[in-house]
């Protein structure tokens, strides 16, 4: 990792806050944020409107070779275009929710889509959220955090998630769901879920978004004092 780049590593399960955590730290610190999960969803959008299916490995490879993507950053925040669309809220879908864990769990598209997140770094230092940043994306940085959240928390959320965008959801279906896709993303073969190493753990399930995020800034202004040296420019964030 270069040493004028700095990434910032936050990843947990699904509806943990690490989306809208990771948006505030990013816009604090002045970072672009990263969020990896829309990298899998996008692919999964792409391939259920290609008329493919999810299950057809060989189907869903061909199309991940043939199509084109490249990134840009609008408002501090990488969005990533596959021949030239963004797909945009779409990735949130239910239908994509319910199918994305069955692309992410095909190791030749996880090794496309970890390239293209290292790639990010020529924007400048990331702040990017997922499941595996600090265990795999970027092993090497020191700033990993893992944030949780009780499960019956965590599937409140995401029924209120889908309501704000105005789509039906069952709440008894939603926490099934959620428990489903921890299921998968824990024991897939490539790259499961998992507490990277060295990781800070932080249950937010009691804490509202100001305060996790106040957390995060204290560990990164702890950890530049012990090192003697602002390893992160912390834009006076730090007491």
């Amino acid at each position: 990792m270069s040493e004028k780049i700095t990434v910032i590593a936050i990843d947990g399960p699904s509806a943990s806050g690490k989306s809208t955590v990771s948006k505030m730290v990013a816009q604090a610190l002045g970072y672009n944020y990263v969020d990896s999960g829309a990298m899998y969803r996008a692919v999964t959008w792409k391939v259920i409107e290609e008329g493919l299916d999810v299950n057809d490995t060989e189907q869903v490879l061909a199309l991940v070779h043939r199509m084109k993507i490249h990134f840009e950053i609008v408002a501090g925040a990488a969005r990533m275009f596959m021949d030239g669309t963004d797909p945009g809220a779409a990735v949130r879908e239910p239908r994509v929710a319910e199918r994305v864990s069955v692309i992410a769990a095909i190791p030749a598209v996880r090794q496309l889509l970890v390239a293209q997140q290292r790639s990010l770094m020529q924007f400048g230092s990331l702040v990017m959220e997922g499941r595996d940043i600090g265990s795999v994306v970027f092993p090497d940085t020191p700033h990993k955090f893992y944030l949780d959240a009780d499960p019956a928390v965590r599937a409140q959320r995401r029924t209120r998630d889908f309501a704000a965008m105005k789509i039906a959801a069952d709440a008894a279906g939603v926490a099934q769901a959620l428990q489903q896709r921890d299921k998968l993303d824990s024991s897939r073969a490539t790259s499961p879920l998992q507490i990277a190493l060295g990781a800070t753990v932080i249950n937010n399930s009691h804490q509202t978004l100001d305060e996790t995020v106040q957390i995060i800034l204290d560990h990164l202004c702890q950890a530049g004092t012990r090192r003697g040296a602002a390893v992160v420019d912390l834009r006076n964030k730090c007491p």
